[in-house]
């Protein structure tokens, strides 16, 4: 008597466990026949169904793969990760870019509001009062406060 009641409660706990697994495991991973085919053979022959799917249906080498019935957190999910990481990337490009472009700005004001720096006053556009002379109001070959190599290199620094 004792051995009957192991025995089904045996073949019970194999069913369910082969049913589950079965139910499980995506379906791409299957082997032998598709996954509603291996649930049709698990309730049809129960013991022997569940003994096929461990032996030639069940995927090799890994374990059954999880399925997910809701929204992952935020911080398991890879593609949000990434698009933070660009975003990231985004803001603190446009905030160098801002910052960039707010130096060039104060640094145009600087040169371009002081009286008698611009190119248009009579300070460094002429030659003179009588226009002889060379055309940036210095020496040939001298050079001039205004050049463009040595006005980029303070800011770097």
């Amino acid at each position: 008597m004792l051995f009957r009641v192991v025995l089904a409660v045996a073949i019970l706990a194999i069913f369910v466990y082969g049913l589950v697994d079965v139910i499980r495991t995506d379906g791409r991973l299957t082997r032998g026949i598709s996954k509603p085919a291996w649930i049709i053979v698990m309730i049809v022959l129960p013991v022997l169904g569940a003994i096929l799917w461990l032996l030639i249906g069940r995927p090799r080498g890994r374990s059954p793969v999880r399925q997910s019935y809701g929204p992952s957190a935020p911080d398991d999910d890879p593609d949000f990760l990434r698009n933070l990481e660009l975003r990231r990337r985004k803001q603190a490009e446009a905030a160098r870019l801002k910052k960039l472009k707010d130096d060039l700005e104060a640094k145009a004001e600087a040169d371009g509001g002081a009286p008698g720096s611009g190119p248009d006053t009579g300070g460094r556009g002429s030659g003179g009062p009588s226009g002889a002379g060379p055309v940036d109001g210095g020496a040939a070959g001298e050079a001039t406060g205004g050049d463009a190599d040595t006005h980029d290199t303070d800011d770097r620094k």
